[in-house]
């Protein structure tokens, strides 16, 4: 399944135009999460949810290397391994590379720690002590690991990248799992007042746009021009 730069860079100029539009959208989303002082996430049973996707993109990743180890020992040591158990090292680059410059560099060093926009749950409207923000304003009361944008939902969108590796005709069911657990960890931060709705979407827009990028540079077309036929191209 290919993913176009073009797409979703129109999608995220539209998100960041609606919100900027009507900053309200942000506070209605989060007010349906909310009632009787606190967000649904809370007290819910959801806190195992959230754990579990919340590791999920390292799990995967360490699994991917783990493979790469363990083929790279079989060659040496001269064993027998199935050629679909070992990621190519170009393969394994996209994917290191995604994990760590998405959910690692842009969102937690660059976004959160410098955008200023207070929580849903820091904000006056939810009784909190701070101003709430729209997403395009970096001038919020929050110091540090701000609202702008979801960190866990990079994350768990960045799974479209392994997704995107798998065989031609698991492609596209593997990167609709991939996008269904996005945005249900997106779902889930804001159920949990971490996060705002539109943080959310950026969060996983920036991701796959940073997937789609790398993805395009660094898995090599096959013969019939398709990328990633084979997973481990």
């Amino acid at each position: 399944m290919r993913l176009s730069l073009i797409t979703l860079l129109a999608l995220t100029l539209l998100t960041g135009a609606v919100f900027a539009l009507w900053p309200e959208l942000d506070l209605m989303g989060s007010a349906f999460f909310h009632g009787s002082g606190s967000f649904a996430g809370d007290g819910h049973g959801l806190r195992g949810l959230r754990g579990v996707l919340y590791f999920l993109p390292v799990i995967v990743m360490g699994l991917f290397f783990l493979a790469w180890i363990l083929g790279w020992l079989a060659g040496w040591f001269g064993l027998p391994w199935p050629e679909a158990m070992q990621p190519r090292g170009r393969s394994l680059l996209f994917l290191a590379l995604g994990l760590a410059l998405g959910p690692g560099l842009l969102v937690n060093v660059i976004l959160k720690d410098n955008w200023g926009r207070p929580r849903p749950l820091q904000v006056q409207e939810f009784g909190g002590p701070l101003e709430f923000r729209p997403w395009y304003k970096t001038d919020g009361a929050c110091p540090k690991n701000c609202s702008f944008v979801s960190g866990e939902t990079s994350g768990a969108f960045w799974l479209v990248a392994p997704a995107s590796l798998a065989p031609a005709p698991l492609r596209l069911p593997a990167v609709a799992l991939a996008l269904g657990l996005g945005l249900t960890t997106g779902a889930l931060r804001v159920a949990f007042g971490g996060h705002f709705p539109s943080d959310a979407l950026f969060a996983g827009l920036f991701t796959l746009i940073l997937v789609a990028f790398l993805r395009k540079i660094l898995i090599k077309p096959d013969k019939q021009g398709l990328r990633g036929d084979d997973p481990y191209l």
